[in-house]
């Protein structure tokens, strides 16, 4: 049996191949993964909540899959793969693979934590598949650096909010220099990490462990690998889910306007979160009292340079953007976001009886890996063990002008829009793709209305700062067959924190049962009730 090791990193090299076939073909003869024990290193990074006989049961494999579709009979990569067996595999329906979103975000352990998004009855009768994508983590890792010392110099100049002249000059040129990197070293994958080629991985992953049709849960960008595979491969989807949705025609034919309209989403979420603050009062919300009124002067105070907060820690307006940004994605940091906000206000506003009491609870600021991109998993910094497939999926997807010359004047309109979080949006993929360095991909534009034997289940959150309620609109009105609910909640993605979305969810994936379209829930819980 084939053991998943760290050192196995085979696994995601890519080899050699032999000749010429189509992609349908390779699908219809792919080798079947060797399933067997997972090496000591993968079940380290397990959290503790996943018990001792859980980890028992888990299972590793590496699925070979063609490194360029059209050539299947060409050169390999692996793809890593975790699986979390049914509780009842007398009554087994299948399996559901999962991917977290990202795009980068490895997907590998999430089978096993499978209960956090899915009741007893989904995992009585399913397998529960996790996987690295291509190019991530340890599915042949596109790394753009050789060490962490070439990265750091590289990242050095890039500003995640560049306002002067000399910031955001030094930052164009980092974002180049960045490209240049991944040109040098990126390898073989570099021309081929776009979201098709996963969604054909994925049909290869189907095949391999016998399932018909593919049951899938997306989050985030993985809702993109969803609804590009309900279209390639219409009649072989079961049973789809897809939480926290792209619009996926807008992603593909236009990134700056995505990417501006993405903007907009952390606008409205923000605005809706200060709102709620001061309805709940400052004993549940810290920051409350004319909150808007108070962020607003705490940005134009912190554009004239950085203020010190209690403990010395100097707090700049980059800091600011970014934390909310990525806490905007979860409701459990809510609490912990605006205590520290009001530190920064009373730092600003120095009044000593309130200052001196002022607690301040804080959580670890969750990895930012640039320009709000909270889904991609953070690994150890030296030797540079990171991956660049953030950039490689987007910059190969989404189309850019093929130059920068105008960055500084795009930026400043999407600022004018989005005042907090326009220019902080636009330091991303509006920097490094117009100079990725892979020409015409082969990428999947559409048809996106192609449809499926069974309703794709399309589920988004309000207040979704990521990935826009209007979003998952675009996208139920742009499949063929697809049903969307809606939650009225904050954060990114909703599945295993609303009890009426998971059952709807649970009933659909055992029998086919997709909940009414339009259909509205609410979440566990409130933010500051």
């Amino acid at each position: 049996m084939r053991v998943l090791l760290a050192g196995v990193l085979a696994l995601g090299t890519v080899v050699s191949g032999l000749g010429g076939a189509s992609a349908q073909a390779e699908a219809s003869t792919a080798r079947p993964a060797a399933w067997g024990q997972c090496a000591a290193d993968v079940l380290a990074a397990l959290p503790a909540a996943v018990t001792p006989e859980e980890r028992a049961r888990l299972t590793c494999a590496v699925q070979e899959v063609p490194v360029d579709h059209s050539r299947p009979r060409g050169e390999k990569t692996g793809i890593a793969m975790m699986k979390r067996p049914a509780n009842d595999p007398s009554r087994k329906i299948g399996s559901i693979f999962l991917n977290p979103g990202g795009p980068g975000g490895s997907g590998l352990i999430r089978g096993a934590v499978a209960k956090n998004y899915f009741p007893p009855s989904v995992l009585d009768r399913f397998d529960v598949i996790g996987f690295d994508p291509r190019g991530v983590a340890r599915s042949a890792p596109l790394r753009c650096f050789r060490t962490q010392e070439e990265s750091d110099a590289v990242n050095a100049g890039w500003s995640a909010l560049p306002i002067t002249q000399e910031e955001i000059g030094t930052t164009i040129r980092s974002a180049k220099a960045y490209t240049d990197y991944c040109k040098i070293n990126a390898g073989p994958l570099l021309n081929f990490m776009s979201t098709e080629a996963v969604a054909r991985d994925l049909d290869v992953m189907r095949e391999s462990v016998g399932d018909e049709q593919l049951n899938f849960v997306g989050f985030s960008y993985g809702t993109l690998i969803g609804s590009t595979y309900v279209n390639i491969f219409p009649s072989k989807s079961r049973a789809i889910v897809i939480d926290g949705n792209v619009d996926p025609q807008l992603r593909l034919t236009n990134g700056p306007e995505y990417d501006r309209q993405r903007a907009q989403g952390f606008e409205i979420a923000l605005d809706a979160m200060l709102r709620r603050c001061d309805s709940a009062g400052v004993e549940k919300c810290a920051f409350a009292g004319d909150a808007r009124k108070k962020f607003e002067d705490m940005k134009t105070a912190l554009a004239r340079g950085p203020v010190t907060v209690p403990g010395g820690a100097q707090v700049a307006l980059a800091d600011v953007i970014g934390r909310v940004a990525g806490d905007l994605y979860s409701v459990p940091r809510f609490a912990a976001l605006v205590a520290w906000l009001q530190s920064i206000h009373n730092a600003l506003n120095p009044a000593p009886a309130t200052f001196a009491a002022q607690s301040v609870v804080d959580l670890p600021a969750p990895l930012n890996n640039g320009g709000g991109r909270m889904d991609v998993d953070p690994l150890p910094d030296t030797p540079y063990t990171a991956d660049d497939s953030y950039y490689a999926v987007n910059c190969t997807d989404k189309p850019f002008a093929r130059a920068n010359r105008n960055w500084a004047s795009t930026a400043a309109k999407w600022e004018k829009e989005s005042p907090t979080f326009g220019r902080y949006q636009a330091t991303s993929d509006l920097l490094a793709c117009p100079t990725w360095p892979t020409r015409n991909p082969d990428r999947w534009i559409g048809p996106w209305n192609r449809k499926t034997p069974n309703p794709v289940v399309v589920v988004g959150n309000y207040y979704d700062p990521a990935t826009r309620h209007l979003f998952a609109q675009r996208m139920a009105k742009q499949l063929g067959n697809a049903r969307l609910i809606s939650v009225d909640s904050f954060g990114h993605c909703i599945l295993g924190r609303s009890a009426a979305t998971d059952a709807a969810v649970a009933r659909y994936l055992v029998d086919l049962v997709a909940p009414a379209d339009g259909a509205v829930f609410q979440p566990n819980v409130q933010p500051f009730a």
